[in-house]
């Protein structure tokens, strides 16, 4: 799986779809601070995913992720066109890296949030995006994924 996944992450790269206007962060995307020491507690972790209707745990930043899994998942965000949303840089902080993984019950990052719920990591989001249920879940939360925009242009031709 995740040979098809650094695939995908690569074939979005090459495609520059989502790439956005001028530099590579969204005019929402908020790359978050860790917030300093403790920032691995229970309770402020819950804080900081309930926070923003989308939270991304990941290593590097939207502008320069640090693997290969938070460079796809921050593309299948943009290629959604989800501008909105709060990123925090797990390289920055071991506390916040080791206290993320506790929190969700889940070893690996990146980790997506959405509506304060664990959805899963890179495997989880891209299958989402595959299968359709992450334009209905954007949904949900009052994001109108640029997909469904995009199809109707193609349909309209």
């Amino acid at each position: 799986m995740s040979g098809s996944l650094g695939r995908v992450a690569a074939a979005l790269l090459r495609s520059g779809r989502g790439a956005g206007g001028g530099g590579l962060r969204g005019p929402g995307v908020r790359a978050a601070g860790s917030g300093g020491g403790g920032s691995g507690s229970a309770e402020q972790l819950d804080a900081l995913v309930k926070k923003d209707k989308v939270v991304v745990f990941l290593k590097g930043t939207p502008e320069q992720p640090q693997c290969g899994f938070s460079n796809a998942v921050v593309q299948i965000l943009r290629l959604h066109g989800v501008r909105d949303y709060a990123a925090y840089n797990v390289l920055d902080d071991p506390q916040l890296r080791q206290g993320i993984k506790d929190y969700s019950n889940w070893p690996t990052i990146p980790q997506v949030y959405l509506d304060g719920e664990f959805v899963g990591g890179c495997d989880i989001l891209l299958q989402m995006h595959q299968n359709g249920d992450l334009v209905e879940e954007l949904k949900k939360l009052g994001i109108r994924s640029a997909l469904l925009d995009e199809k109707k242009d193609q349909d309209s031709k």
